[in-house]
């Protein structure tokens, strides 16, 4: 058996359902993250969103009743090589470009502030009818916006520009952590 890198691991392909396309860049990042995490490479963990419980089960052991406490602000978060790193996970189905609008824009202003205290924020992008990943980096996603703020989406040249692409290994992840290595000194 060849050794490759993110090498085939059947407890972790256990849980992809791929007729819930919804669920597969998550899946995939959850993937990841736990081959980082089991081989003490860095600990990234998925954010829980904040809840309110209002009503519990009588036996106490379901929640009947909840609301969100507040907006979530991005989907991961974690350390890696001595940085924070945070980022948002976002699919699209178009073959041509990401529509700007499924950016929130307390997202964006989390991870510029991420920047700004000296983490690492990024948002990895499935482009699911392309079966292509990519990632960009808070900067490069402002440099976009700034640069064209009449534009409502970033064309997939612009991602291609930026190479940044991240493939699919056998064990469906992605290793995300080489696009941050070229960036970490």
């Amino acid at each position: 058996m060849i050794n490759y890198p993110f090498q085939k691991n059947d407890k972790l392909n256990k849980n992809i359902n791929y007729k819930n396309k919804g669920m597969f860049l998550e899946e995939v990042i959850n993937n990841t993250n736990e081959y980082y995490k089991d081989r003490n490479i860095a600990l990234i963990y998925k954010k829980p969103t904040p809840i309110q419980i209002v009503k519990l089960s009588y036996d106490k052991k379901y929640i009947e009743k909840a609301f969100f406490k507040e907006k979530s602000t991005t989907d991961y978060n974690g350390i890696y090589k001595g940085k924070y790193i945070d980022f948002e996970a976002k699919e699209c189905t178009s073959k041509t470009s990401f529509p700007l609008k499924n950016i929130k824009e307390y997202q964006f202003k989390h991870l510029l502030k991420v920047d700004e205290f000296g983490g690492i924020g990024f948002i990895i992008f499935y482009f699911s009818k392309l079966d292509k990943f990519y990632i960009l980096f808070i900067q490069e996603i402002k440099e976009y916006i700034d640069l064209n703020p009449t534009k409502s989406s970033i064309p997939l040249d612009y991602f291609l520009k930026k190479n940044h692409e991240i493939i699919l290994n056998l064990n469906f992840s992605i290793d995300y952590l080489k696009e941050i290595d070229k960036i970490i000194h």
